[in-house]
């Protein structure tokens, strides 16, 4: 069977371009065309991530490249005019550098990407050592999975626990990465705990509950 894809080790990229504090902006702005990547992890000694320097934090050069620095005075603005004038990563990056452990939960990177609008993180390990890089696209990998690898989880790894001895047996139908589930139970108090249990599973996108003991119905969704 196929398990889930649970940590950010499991989809993440393992081959990450980085640069050094003093790798200059050009250098900067060609890597990323030739990779085609947004951001680049700053790296330090061994590996240790101290930064990112994204395409957010090159624009300023070009976007006061024909003003007056003087005309720009509000405090939120000077980050960037300093950003306009500089020449190296260490001057550009934005730090401290927003990471995820390889170990962290797909729901807690998607959650830190989110809160904090970035569109990749750098993994790192206990040692905040660059691993790899996780993007966007590297999360929605979950849904990815067939219908047929779900069902098989949620037949082995969930309902079989919950209720090793049906009425009848359970019924898992999945669509699309939607689960439907029928059939007669003995403890309906566990169709809730059914219904979130599966929900959790990677690649599901709903879930369908039509499990009933003697008729009556206990649907979830």
């Amino acid at each position: 069977m196929h398990s889930s894809p649970h940590t950010v080790s499991d989809v993440m990229t393992h081959t990450v371009v980085a640069v050094g504090r003093h790798a200059s902006f050009k250098d900067i702005v060609n890597l990323m065309a030739q990779w085609k990547v947004s951001a680049l992890p700053v790296l330090e000694g061994e590996g240790r991530v101290i930064g990112v320097v994204s395409e957010a934090d090159l624009l300023p050069k070009e976007e006061f490249r024909d003003s007056d620095p003087d005309r720009f005075t509000q405090l939120q603005r000077l980050s960037d005019l300093a950003k306009a004038g500089a020449l190296r990563a260490e001057e550009l990056m934005s730090t401290p550098a927003i990471t995820v452990h390889a170990n962290a939960l797909l729901a807690e990177a998607a959650r830190i990407m989110a809160q904090r609008k970035v569109k990749r993180l750098p993994v790192i390990n206990d040692q905040g050592l660059l691993e790899g890089v996780v993007s966007r696209g590297d999360l929605l990998k979950v849904f990815l999975r067939s219908d047929d690898d779900i069902a098989e989880e949620v037949n082995m790894e969930i309902l079989s626990c919950l209720f090793p001895t049906p009425i009848e047996p359970i019924h898992v139908g999945v669509s699309d990465g939607v689960v439907t589930l029928t059939g007669r139970v003995r403890d309906t108090s566990l169709v809730p705990i059914a219904a979130r249990l599966v929900r959790a599973v990677e690649g599901v996108v709903d879930v369908e509950c039509d499990l009933v003991s003697g008729g009556t119905s206990a649907g979830t969704r």
